[in-house]
């Protein structure tokens, strides 16, 4: 008998705002109604507004405690489809730190404090009391997991949970500074296609493109959110369909290098934007 179900509603019960995740670890994708965004989104998402949808949309942003949505029809299929459980860790209040081998492992204890620490496949989760924005490789094999991101749920753990220490901070900051270089292409995988292209001319895409390059261009402030948010856009628009190219994302690469991204950061943010939508 799957298990998941049961030990997913007693941990929303605990206020663990939690979502289904697929066999392969990544979030269930979005239903015909909410490709697109048409739906409005999730909150927090690109698009504003809630989502009425019942189905587990949106990746991160469909994690919820809601036992009357968990214990759904929809929501019970997605559970008996469910491979693993996944959490908000910022809508939990908290930040994974997320030690990806033994020598992040090792880099941790010597350098944070102690607190709650759960094991991995390849390595350990380290968890703090305190959210802050998700960033992905700020060392080598480590990622940090908290806002506008999910983690899956691998147990309660040992240890007692400590508040978020300023070297984790300090080190998603690092990450985050703008060195402005000059900008230049990067070279990204696209989407894989497959599914049925609903662009009615090559204009259309084209289109979506320059806007999302103006997008960019325009932000005054906020640049990272800026150019993370274009990127879901982008992607829900155009992602599925195999319409979109290298030389599309190098486009919006560019776009945000030249408001002081680094490769790195573009790479992260399409990464995320990714996840995000279950891709």
């Amino acid at each position: 008998m799957n298990s998941i179900p049961t030990i997913a509603l007693g941990l929303a019960k605990g206020g663990l705002p939690i979502l289904p995740l697929r066999a392969d670890k990544r979030p269930f994708g979005n239903c015909r109604a909410c490709e697109d965004l048409a739906c409005g989104g999730r909150p927090n998402m690109a698009a504003p507004g809630p989502c009425g949808c019942p189905w587990p949309c949106h990746g991160w942003a469909a994690a919820t405690t809601d036992r009357r949505v968990l214990a759904s029809p929809q929501w019970a299929a997605a559970w008996r489809r469910a491979g693993t459980i996944g959490y908000h860790p910022g809508g939990a209040g908290v930040t994974v730190v997320d030690l990806d081998n033994s020598t992040a492992v090792d880099w941790a204890r010597t350098n944070l404090s102690p607190t709650t620490t759960v094991p991995t496949t390849r390595g350990e989760h380290w968890i703090y009391r305190g959210a802050m924005r998700s960033v992905n490789g700020v060392r080598d094999g480590v990622d940090l997991k908290s806002s506008m991101s999910y983690a899956r749920w691998l147990g309660p753990g040992t240890g007692t949970l400590a508040e978020l220490p300023d070297v984790v901070r300090a080190l998603a900051e690092k990450k985050s500074t703008p060195v402005r270089p000059a900008p230049r292409a990067v070279t990204v995988p696209a989407p894989s296609g497959g599914g049925e292209c609903r662009h009615r001319s090559p204009a259309y895409l084209e289109r979506g493109i320059a806007m999302a390059e103006q997008r960019i261009a325009d932000a005054a402030s906020a640049v990272h959110v800026t150019v993370y948010r274009t990127f879901l856009a982008v992607l829900s628009a155009h992602g599925r369909c195999g319409c979109l190219t290298e030389a599309h994302i190098g486009r919006l690469f560019i776009a945000a290098q030249a408001k002081g991204e680094s490769p790195r950061h573009c790479t992260d943010a399409w990464s995320n934007a990714r996840t995000g939508l279950g891709m």
